[in-house]
């Protein structure tokens, strides 16, 4: 499949004609962002965010929670679900972090290439292209286009990627496909769209502002509900 990158400005353009340029939550310091990213692995925001602000409330600085017993974490972080793999994640990736770094800081990276920033961000056991991505993308400032499920089901339906392409890959793809420059605004848009229109079982084909770009309009059954 040879997606040509004009389809995907369209696209982009169309998405900032519906929905505006979207506005996220004020950027976290990197470290933050990790965790945070970590918390939010198959959960939802509100969990994630609940569990995030568990931890702060709790403890008073990351030292702390590296140093915290195992089962203290977990309990803290149960409402963001899977804590029990979170939790030594966490811990984990703390405990890293100070050995090589001497610090609880990720500021260094923002001095490094893209390119080593998320080599050295996915050696971190259950840290994946998405969770390197997000805090690329959203902390640090670095061109890097994070793929959710929504991203991932959307690229598929507009044949932005290969119906096949692995989620892994499709980070790099969709990557080269998006200008750096519209990563952030499309990024964010696209899991809006995913969200409220083109959900997993009922898409509302017939509200979606990219109905007449979406090869797979026409066999998706289309429903009014706004919601999955």
């Amino acid at each position: 499949m040879n997606t040509p990158p004009e389809r995907a400005l369209v696209i982009h353009q169309r998405l900032l004609d519906h929905y505006g340029y979207p506005e996220w939550r004020d950027p976290l310091p990197p470290l933050d962002e990790l965790i945070c990213t970590i918390l939010s692995q198959n959960t939802n925001d509100t969990n994630r965010d609940k569990a995030f602000d568990a931890l702060k409330a709790r403890y008073p600085s990351w030292e702390a929670v590296r140093d915290a017993p195992e089962d203290e974490i977990i309990a803290t972080i149960r409402i963001a679900g899977l804590a029990k793999q979170k939790g030594p994640r966490i811990q984990n990736a703390l405990r890293t972090i100070a050995n090589e770094r001497g610090n609880l800081s990720l500021n260094f990276l923002k001095t490094w290439p893209p390119e080593r920033v998320h080599a050295w961000l996915t050696k971190f056991p259950g840290v994946g292209p998405k969770t390197a991505a997000i805090v690329m993308c959203f902390s640090l400032g670095m061109p890097a286009f994070p793929v959710d499920t929504h991203i991932y089901r959307i690229s598929g339906r507009l044949g932005l990627r290969p119906a096949k392409m692995s989620i892994e890959k499709t980070h790099q793809h969709l990557a080269a496909l998006f200008p750096p420059e519209t990563y952030y605004a499309a990024h964010l848009n696209l899991i809006r769209l995913g969200r409220e229109i083109c959900t997993a079982r009922r898409p509302a084909c017939n509200r979606c502002p990219l109905r007449d770009l979406c090869p797979s309009a026409n066999q998706l059954k289309e429903k009014e509900s706004p919601h999955d």
